[in-house]
């Protein structure tokens, strides 16, 4: 299966997907950043579809998907997963989510830890509300009149001031995806990050999980993938030289720490 397609959630949310790789291999499902959509992992594609069945979604907000009004949350977010794996009659899966998709991927573990097999969590953080000013930047979003000076501050926060000297067609596309993400979509998601806080609730997490932090990374910082290590137990930590977008900015490192990593679930 190829193309994007779309399912409904029991709240009446309709969510794009899409389906690559072949069908006898693991499933590996790809969670999103916030204000990027399904294609952030574009260029992860021929790596990963070799050797799993690779499920990539929009979080609802963003991308294909519905941005329904209001403040979302974690646990909803978290059952959007949930109900596209019952769906598509997927049981178990691997998951791996970057940044707001880390935090998805800890509510799976949390909640939903018999559809986990693996789990990988890319700068994120389990807490960002002391940090970050969420209340702020939902009333700027729903406020500005284009997207372009919000697009700008998520390009500094995601990619190395070298990377941002010069016309860079990776970059575009990234600030293209902002751009066209929903105003309304990108705060629902804002308050989902403002309301939560799985600082100790990660230490139930059981499954096999692999942590993979940036140490550039300015938002999600190193200390925060190390913070979730340390409290998972049995984590392993990868620390790359890079900031917040790694499976770009580096795609051999990063897509070679993911398949070796989810290949020990076949050993």
């Amino acid at each position: 299966m190829s193309g994007d397609r779309h399912f409904t959630t029991a709240d009446g949310c309709r969510i794009a997907y899409r389906i690559d790789g072949p069908d006898d291999r693991p499933v590996l499902a790809l969670s999103n950043s916030i204000a990027t959509n399904l294609h952030m992992w574009d260029r992860s594609m021929p790596a990963l579809s070799r050797s799993f069945r690779v499920l990539r979604y929009d979080t609802r907000g963003h991308g294909g998907s519905d941005a329904p009004t209001g403040a979302y949350s974690i646990d909803r977010l978290g059952r959007d997963v949930v109900e596209l794996l019952d769906a598509l009659g997927i049981d178990r899966a691997h998951f791996l989510g970057l940044s707001l998709g880390g935090f998805v991927g800890q509510w799976l573990g949390i909640f939903a830890p018999d559809r986990i097999d693996r789990l990988i969590l890319s700068n994120t953080s389990p807490y960002l509300a002391s940090e970050l000013a969420f209340d702020e930047q939902i009333r700027a979003v729903l406020a500005a009149k284009d997207m372009n000076g919000i697009a700008d501050g998520f390009m500094r926060n995601w990619f190395p001031a070298t990377m941002l000297a010069a016309p860079n067609e990776v970059v575009d596309e990234f600030r293209n995806m902002v751009l066209t993400t929903p105003p309304r979509g990108l705060a629902g998601c804002y308050a989902a990050l403002r309301d939560v806080d799985l600082r100790r609730a990660i230490s139930l997490i059981a499954a096999p999980t692999l942590v993979i932090g940036g140490e550039s990374d300015t938002v999600t910082r190193a200390s925060h993938s190390a913070d979730i290590a340390a409290t998972i137990t049995d984590a392993k930590l990868v620390l790359l030289p890079g900031v917040h977008i790694l499976n770009i900015e580096q795609p051999d490192r990063f897509n070679s720490e993911v398949v070796s990593f989810l290949a020990l679930s076949t050993t």
